[in-house]
């Protein structure tokens, strides 16, 4: 009986877990996500070497405009593929698991996300204007750490911690101003891939 009524728990637990948290999120948006941020990355050293500037040893910190609308224009697309991805992947693993995609729980998790994104992006745009450029990579990495950590609560816990790695990193590239394309392309991509991983095989 005691073993029945366990079974029963276990069950009642699960129900209330996919009632309260989002769990249609696949690791493969997370894997491809950091392919398109290293591929884009990797598209953006080839973008300075074109226009003469060595990144790595900074010689160089002075960026011309048209510099800078291509590498808002490259950033913009990397965004448009990292979120295709992950409303493929993630509308595909709800009609695998015969699971609905827009309910209470998936509200609330892109709610959460996008805010402090939202609030990243005026701030980045800021910085832009004023031509910050430097401090614009550790922004990214730490306001989309605080996102995941704000948004953990409504899907799987393990993103907390892939939020709270990406906002350390931003956080360590604070204090190596010029090489944030480095620390952008270990945390959106690195980190992605390897967190990506972990889900996938834990929730596939």
């Amino acid at each position: 009986m005691s073993q029945k009524h366990q079974e029963d728990l276990l069950h009642i637990r699960s129900m209330m877990e996919r009632s309260s948290r989002f769990i249609s999120l696949s690791g493969l948006s997370g894997i491809f996500a950091g392919i398109t941020a290293l591929i884009g990355g990797a598209y953006v050293c080839v973008l300075f070497e074109n226009y003469g500037i060595d990144y790595l040893t900074a010689e160089r910190r002075v960026y011309n405009i048209d510099l800078i609308k291509e590498l808002v224009v490259t950033a913009l697309l990397i965004l448009i593929f990292a979120v295709s991805f992950g409303v493929f992947f993630t509308v595909r693993k709800s009609k695998k698991n015969n699971l609905p995609v827009w309910t209470s729980s998936s509200k609330n998790l892109l709610f959460n996300l996008a805010l402090p994104l939202f609030i990243g992006g005026i701030f980045c745009t800021a910085l832009l204007y004023h031509n910050l450029i430097a401090f614009i990579a550790p922004s990214t990495l730490i306001f989309y750490g605080l996102a995941l950590i704000n948004a953990e609560k409504y899907t799987f816990s393990d993103i907390k911690y892939l939020g709270i790695s990406e906002a350390f990193l931003g956080c360590l590239s604070l204090f190596f101003l010029g090489k944030g394309l480095y620390f952008w392309m270990f945390g959106f991509g690195i980190l992605h891939v390897f967190y990506g991983i972990i889900l996938f095989k834990k929730y596939k």
